[in-house]
């Protein structure tokens, strides 16, 4: 399954927060939205970012809703906002038979269970008009099936998703694709109606769709441009989500070097001298996930050295281009008992059981502009799919 890639869900609790904060300023351009990493809506997330989305019924410009704390991921494609944050009539998305769409999203360590709906997606000065998207939760459809259910523990709040929505904006248009397209045997979209729900085939333009392509420009891709985070943690920072690729003064890629994508949205990572074939950059993990058995691990699964350890590997896309690339280690777990309220941290990492993932989350963003490349869309860098830094 090449999308729903990852949503890692902190197991550390936070206290409300109450140090320093970074600041960098925040643009005025219409293909920029503000991106906030901080304690999050339950006070009790780090190192998520989060930006403000607005929601309108499609073709209105006055029935919107403006959502805070939707996360951004570019581990994954396609808005999903939580029902209870968001109180419009949006109109269903149906097949051809007239039965609901409903989608089971399979995240790595959760699922979330919902609708497919139509609406306006505005992100800062840019638009897309009528495209799916996910609402999580609510009471239109209850009873989740059991395939769904199964899989995986259930986020349907606030609570459990420690946020109100997500945004992905990764490398793919639609959030399942052709697999989706071609077998309703996987278990992701399903069939709705009165006598129940059965996993159903979602045509591509049905399937939850990444907005960015969407927008009547700056649409090839994104660019996330976060300041430094001090070694000791920051309560919170700020930075900005840049639409297109090459298409404005604020998002050329300069020096960046592309690390083309396969199909599956993959490069490889060579780590220790062994080569991590499924390596991926996502914005939507806290931590950065790989498999070291030399490394201490905390109770919460992370990482916790003795003494900060810098550590560096090569990515290598599948365009040849190989960049070398450093990132440390904390001992997180300490630094958040010793200084409660802190909800950034560029040192977190977190131990992964499979030997073939290296996912570069949140804390390889960090003094950083990376590009994520749409699949199909022309760049300065090329076609996408790819990743940039």
């Amino acid at each position: 399954m090449r999308a729903f890639l990852i949503l890692l869900l902190s197991c550390l609790n936070f206290l409300p927060w109450h140090a320093a904060s970074a600041q960098t300023p925040a643009s005025a351009n219409a293909n920029v939205l503000p991106i906030t990493i901080d304690a999050g809506p339950v006070n009790a997330s780090i190192n998520r970012p989060f930006v403000s989305v607005t929601v309108c019924m499609p073709g209105s410009r006055t029935d919107c809703r403006t959502i805070d704390h939707v996360m951004v991921d570019t581990g994954s494609s396609g808005l999903r906002i939580l029902a209870s944050a968001l109180d419009l009539p949006l109109p269903q998305q149906t097949l051809a038979d007239g039965s609901a769409l409903v989608e089971c999203t399979q995240f790595l360590t959760h699922v979330a269970w919902g609708p497919v709906k139509q609406a306006d997606v505005r992100l800062a000065g840019e638009q897309a008009s009528a495209i799916p998207i996910q609402l999580i939760g609510g009471a239109e459809f209850p009873n989740v099936p059991a395939d769904c259910a199964g899989v995986a523990p259930l986020v349907d709040g606030v609570q459990s998703l420690r946020a109100n929505g997500l945004l992905g904006v990764g490398v793919f248009i639609q959030d399942c694709g052709l697999p989706c397209a071609q077998t309703a045997s996987l278990g992701f979209y399903y069939a709705c109606a009165p006598a129940g729900c059965q996993p159903a085939l979602a045509p591509l333009e049905r399937q939850v769709q990444h907005p960015v392509p969407f927008f009547p420009a700056d649409n090839n891709g994104v660019v996330i441009k976060l300041p430094p985070a001090a070694a000791h943690g920051l309560a919170s920072a700020t930075g900005e989500l840049v639409f297109g690729i090459g298409t404005q003064a604020n998002n050329t890629l300069g020096a960046a070097s592309v690390l083309a994508v396969n199909p599956a949205g993959y490069f490889t990572t060579f780590y220790k001298g062994v080569a991590r074939v499924k390596g991926f950059i996502d914005s939507g993990s806290n931590g950065i996930f790989f498999s070291d058995t030399e490394l201490p691990v905390c109770s919460t699964g992370s990482y916790c050295p003795a003494m900060p350890q810098v550590l560096g590997a090569f990515n290598q896309g599948s365009n040849g281009a190989a960049i070398a690339t450093a990132f440390h280690l904390d001992n997180v777990e300490a630094l958040v008992r010793l200084n409660p309220g802190l909800a950034v941290f560029d040192g977190l990492g977190y131990y992964n059981a499979s030997a073939a993932e290296f996912d570069w989350g949140l804390p390889f963003f960090f003094g950083r502009s990376v590009f994520t490349a749409i699949e199909g869309k022309s760049t300065p860098g090329g076609t996408g799919p790819y990743y940039a830094y």
